[in-house]
């Protein structure tokens, strides 16, 4: 494991600087989605009934190192407020006179919440002096924001080694999940793999050929496989151009034993529209005029069976066009297939990425997943086997 958790610090008396993902969105100058923030609750109050002074460090949008208004970290101030159920004092700025005056004017229980980090050029440049200024406010850093954890910025590197310190709840709920799927799994481990185009997940493949058993690829980057191998697949979305690099993929997964599974049958349609006229065909059958929309029962049953065989499942992306119906009954269903396993407990299922997220929550199976990542960017890179600064940081 390699990092510390809140167990192995002292808490009492101190000033506890937070680094919390609360980059929420909103309209009309109200959140619209506070789950963010509602994740960092078991940190603050864990840190608070330890006798701890919790400030938080955040970003909110992309200032790029100006002050912007409309990006203040102000606006989150009530949803933060009725998350927590605290009172929160809120700093005009991250470091100086504003912040520690902030912090000294909190009294037991109270929350700081510091102005956003990117009003600052030396946040995004993990400018040592800025790292400084923040450091000086506290004690003892906490990560809890493994979202921000594949950027080395000031408020997720540097001040980590300027400080004691530790991940977060959060942060070590989703390293103790990463390390269940991919670190040291229960074999066989089966990893989905789904999306547009091979070209945006090169490292992915690459990486988890290696460390999987079965590598299940479906959307539009199984069209390029397909392709790869022969097969025709009418007016589908592919990258042509990327032949040799899917048999160079394919080649690869021989060579380290690793099962690569495409669909066998799909869904395809003339027009891409919600209730398109549609028909299941062999996958070496797609129509000239057609396009591949969907994996066809066929394919789900044997990701069923692969899924039953398996003990862990790491998924990133959907088997189809799921956000246009009918084109969600693959993802529906593998999803589901999954949830249900997780349930009996014969399964550990880890997912993450945005659009795998929204497609689980379509599905409805989201809540019966062992874990669920909302990191998108961080998750990936973690997937592709890449050092994340944020949690490399913490085990300086």
């Amino acid at each position: 494991m390699g990092w510390k958790t809140l167990d192995d610090v002292a808490l009492a008396g101190k000033t506890v600087l937070v680094r919390v993902d609360i980059n929420v969105p909103m309209e009309a100058g109200r959140v619209t989605d506070a789950t963010r923030i509602e994740k960092i609750r078991p940190t603050v109050e864990d840190i608070i009934a330890r006798g701890g002074k919790v400030v938080l460090l955040a970003h909110f949008d992309r200032p790029k190192g100006k002050v912007v208004p409309e990006m203040s970290l102000r606006h989150v101030l009530p949803a933060l407020q009725a998350a927590l159920d605290r009172k929160v004092i809120f700093a005009a700025d991250c470091i100086g006179a504003p912040a520690s005056a902030a912090i000294a004017a909190a009294t037991a229980g109270d929350v700081v919440l510091l102005e956003n980090t990117r009003f600052h050029a030396g946040e995004e440049k993990n400018d040592p002096a800025l790292a400084q200024g923040m450091a000086a406010l506290g004690d003892v850093y906490v990560n809890d924001a493994f979202s921000a954890a594949h950027r080395a910025h000031a408020s997720t590197a540097g001040i980590a080694s300027l400080l004691p310190a530790a991940a977060g709840r959060l942060m070590e709920a989703e390293l103790r999940a990463l390390e269940a799927a991919l670190g040291n799994p229960v074999r066989p481990v089966v990893a989905v793999v789904g999306g547009a185009k091979v070209s945006t997940k090169l490292d992915l493949l690459g990486n988890l050929v290696t460390k999987v058993d079965h590598l299940v690829i479906g959307g539009g980057m199984a069209n390029t496989f397909l392709v790869a191998q022969g097969v025709e697949v009418g007016k589908s979305l592919a990258e042509r151009d990327m032949a040799d690099t899917a048999r160079a993929i394919l080649a690869k997964a021989r060579a380290a034993g690793c099962t690569i599974h495409l669909p066998v049958d799909v869904v395809v349609a003339r027009e891409f529209k919600a209730g398109a006229a549609n028909e299941t065909v062999a996958v070496t059958a797609c129509p000239a005029d057609a396009m591949i929309l969907d994996a066809g029962p066929a394919t789900v049953a044997a990701l069923q069976a692969v899924f039953e065989s398996a003990r862990t499942l790491i998924w990133n992306g959907p088997l189809g066009a799921f956000e246009i119906k009918p084109f969600d009954a693959a993802t529906n269903a593998a999803a589901k297939a999954a949830a249900r396993l997780t349930r009996s407990g014969t399964l550990v299922s880890v997912a993450g990425g945005g659009d795998t997220v929204a497609a689980l929550n379509a599905a409805g199976a989201a809540a019966d997943f062992t874990f669920i990542s909302t990191a998108g960017g961080a998750f990936l890179e973690w997937m592709e086997g890449k050092d994340l600064p944020g949690v490399s940081a913490l085990m300086a």
